[in-house]
Formats: C-alpha cells, structure tokens, sequence
C-alpha cells in the first residue's frame, strides 16, 4: 500500500506537460522507477474525470446565483488552467505505461478513450494545445509546442480508433468503477464518442485526413455503439466517504443557488415532469400548499439581471432554488460524460444533415424516451412527479413533436432544444458547446454581451512556456488571447 500511495503522488506531481516545475528536483532514480497496478489508476483517474461540472449551468443558462455577480452566469469568465495535465493526463499515461509492462490491452485502450476525452475538453476550451509533445517531460520536452487544433482533433479521433481495436474480451479490467470490468461497454463508449468528436465539429467538412460525414457514417453503420441507458458512459455514486456525490453537502447549493427562468420555462410551456426533478417549489408556493406537479409552483430568475434583481425574488419568495436532493442526497443519479440519450441525440443530428440514412424523428424519439427512463431510474420516489406521465403522448404535443421533413434549422433547434433539457449537471460543458456550434438554443443574453467562444490560456504558460504559446496565439488569433476570439472548430 505504502508504494502504491508512493505512486500516486508521483504520477500526480511529474511535469511531463510544460516547465512549470523543474524535473530536476523531482525526477526519481531511473533504475528505480515506482510501480503500481494500472487497476488503482484507473479507479483513479475514472473518479476524476466522471465528476460534476457546476461551472457550465451558469454559462448554460440553467442556474443562476444571487450572492454576487457569477463571472459564468454573466459570460465574463477569463483564464482557466492545464491542471488536466498534471492530473489526469499524468495518471493516464502512467496507467498505460503499467499496462504495458503487463501486456494488457484493454488498460491501454481505455487509457486512449481518456487521452481523446481529456485533450478534446482541453482543446475546446482554449483551442490549440499541447499535444504530440505533452506528457514528454521525461524525454527532456519541457516546453511543449502547440499543436492546432484541427491536429489534436484527428489525433484523438486516431487514438480512439486504436482502442477501439485494442479492447478485447481476454484481458481483465480491475478497479473499473465505470462497467465493472466490461469490455464490450468500453468499446461502446469509445466509439459512441468517435461520433462525438465528429458531431462537435459539424461546421467543418473535414478534420486531417478524415471526412466528417464519411467517418461518421462508417463508424455509426459498422462499429457498436451505446443501446441503452445501462451502457450509459457514467459514475454511479455511493454513500460512502470519497464516493459520494459531486455536490452533496455543498454549501453554495443549500444557500444561493436558484434556477434560471430560461431553462424552468422550457419545461413549463412543455409540461414535462423532469423539471420537478431539477427545481424546488418556490417558497410562496410552497406555504400556498401547492402540489410538486403544480408547474405554477415553480419560476426561475433571469440569467441576464442584475443578481440584486434576482434577490429580491428570494424576498418575495418567488423563485425556485435547485431541488434539495442535489445537496441533501449522497448518491442522486450518476454523472455522465456520455450518455445513451446524448447519443441518440447525435445519431438525430446526423441524420437530419444527411450524414447517415435513417429516421431522425426516431433517434429523437428514443433519447427523450431513454432521458425519462433515466431519472425515473435514479431520482428516488419517482413516482411523486412522473404519476401519469406518458411519454408517447408527451412525444406527440406541438412543441416536443418531430417533423423528418421541416427544414434542417427547424430539426435541429428540436434536437438541441430537448438534447440540452437532458443535461442539467450532465456530460459537462456539452450544452455550451452545441449552442455556440449551432445557436440552439437561443440562449437570452445581456445587451452588449457576447457568449465567449473561449477560455485564456493560464498565466503559467505565459511563465513557463511563452514562446511556444505566442507562436500559438499569433496563428490562431493575430496574437490575441481574450475569450471572443473564435477558435479553429467554429470557423
């Protein structure tokens, strides 16, 4: 135990992603290198990279805050951090690096899947990134150069084509808190994630040597993907310490967090049960005895306000804060990275482009299926707000209804519209990201204000790795570093 803890904190502390830390100090004896079973970091780095963000649900429009002005509710937000190198990259490498000395596949594949999660995340957030010479500190790369990101994209889409090949049903998988050691699941979140990456980058035709559409069609027509919501790509928590949910006993969400007008009132207009899961009666109406599935009971601030505006409807107890059980309850439902509606969701999108033949009315109808099954799966006492629900009714109302052949715009505002009433604390910064790929939904914003494209780069690449980064900045940008600047993948 001593030395696997012993490993831990070395995999979690080498610089091998830039010169932010001197190697020289840390480096370990090369003839007497740590070792650790690729099953503890796996655990590890599963634990990590499955987390809720709460961050996104300002920038989404689904929370609001009224302790003071949230820099993500009011689209002001600035650097962010390459800590996702020395953590979860770092783990990810040593991982693969065990595997190997074991010979086992399946480690190293999985190890892929979370080098293409965790560099497409990277790079959607600041655009071009360290890749071909991240994690070489090692090798004497120090200052590792930045690599564009039409590069790391087909880099990654490479990588997940390799462990797509690599996944095999021989060797075990340990210390898996994902499929418990399945190795078909794995290898359809890796290639349910293939189309990911490649519907991400919808407003491009081709990335590398790949052609968007031909690569999707032949992954989603030949390769096994995700069928259910029990292949869902997600952590499921436990009470219990070091496993419990992302945000039980957070103070934040026990205080002053509400829900925003603009994500409440798409449920409303809809009549859609999920919001009962999500939103907390208003105080008022809640004194006025209404009931749970009362959709009068419930009312959001506006994202765009100033926060002492949405105060004041804390004072006259008329708006809803987020549900108690996302702070109260120590497990709630799993979080997900990928999921099986988000991926009906995108099997809809492609079809209604045209990259694959079929029914997008179908894809659609199955991810709100699957959502509903979803939370009546996991939110306990479901019955109190799904009573009488029928989702093949709800599937055929004026706003929820899919029509194969409305205009593509039409299609994809239904698409994205239900696709990001899925994903409240889901799959990340997934919503954002759609909306600034295709507008939908039309998130409210404030006069004058711009939704960023980006995130700055960390102060300590400008510290530590100025040359390579300006060389970045200038190609990508004119030199510019400010979150209006439009990356590669939105051009």
């Amino acid at each position: 135990m001593k030395n696997i803890i012993k490993a831990l904190f070395i995999v979690g502390l080498f610089a091998l992603t830039s010169c932010e830390t001197n190697l020289d100090t840390i480096n370990e004896n090369p003839n007497d290198q740590a070792s650790i079973d690729p099953k503890f970091l796996l655990t590890y780095v599963s634990k990590s990279a499955f987390q809720v963000n709460g961050d996104n649900m300002y920038a989404s429009r689904m929370m609001i805050g009224t302790d003071g002005e949230n820099t993500y509710q009011y689209m002001k937000w600035n650097d962010a951090s390459f800590d996702t190198y020395s953590s979860g990259l770092l783990n990810t490498a040593k991982m693969m690096q065990e595997a190997e000395k074991i010979n086992n596949k399946n480690y190293q594949a999985i190890g892929k899947f979370y080098r293409a999660y965790y560099f497409f995340n990277l790079s959607l957030k600041f655009g071009s990134i360290p890749y071909s010479e991240a994690l070489k500190g090692e090798s004497g790369i120090t200052q590792p150069k930045y690599d564009t990101q039409e590069t790391v994209m087909s880099g990654i889409l490479s990588e997940l084509k390799e462990a797509n090949d690599l996944i095999n049903s021989n060797d075990k998988i340990e210390g898996d808190i994902i499929y418990n050691g399945d190795a078909t699941k794995w290898k359809k979140l890796i290639n349910s994630f293939r189309l990911k990456i490649l519907i991400t980058m919808s407003k491009k035709m081709t990335l590398g040597t790949y052609n968007i559409a031909t690569e999707f069609a032949s992954i989603a027509g030949t390769q096994p993907l995700m069928t259910s919501i029990s292949e869902n790509g997600e952590l499921k928590f436990a009470d219990a310490a070091d496993s419990r949910y992302t945000m039980f006993n957070n103070s934040g969400y026990g205080s002053s967090l509400y829900m925003a007008d603009y994500f409440i009132n798409l449920f409303k207009a809809r009549q859609d049960p999920r919001l009962f899961t999500f939103a907390a009666q208003t105080t008022g109406a809640k004194e006025a005895g209404k009931a749970i599935t009362d959709f009068t009971a419930y009312n959001g601030g506006n994202p765009t306000s100033p926060y002492s505006d949405n105060a004041a409807l804390v004072t006259a107890k008329n708006i809803s804060k987020v549900n108690d059980r996302f702070y109260k309850d120590a497990t709630n439902e799993p979080s997900s990275v990928l999921s099986y509606p988000e991926l009906e969701f995108i099997l809809a999108e492609a079809t209604a482009r045209g990259w694959i033949s079929g029914s997008a009315k179908t894809h659609y109808d199955n991810a709100i299926k699957a959502s509903f099954n979803f939370y009546q799966t996991y939110v306990k006492n479901p019955n109190q707000y799904f009573a009488g629900f029928d989702v093949n009714q709800y599937l055929t109302t004026s706003l929820v209804g899919y029509n194969d052949t409305a205009p593509l715009q039409t299609q994809l505002e239904k698409i994205m519209t239900q696709k990001y009433m899925t994903m409240f604390h889901q799959s990340q910064w997934t919503s954002y990201y759609d909306y600034l790929r295709t507008g939908f939904p039309n998130y409210p914003l404030q006069t004058g204000v711009s939704a960023p494209f980006r995130f700055r780069y960390p102060q300590s690449e400008y510290n530590y790795n100025s040359t390579n980064l300006k060389a970045a900045l200038t190609s990508q940008y004119g030199g510019n570093d400010n979150i209006n600047s439009k990356p590669w993948w939105l051009q």
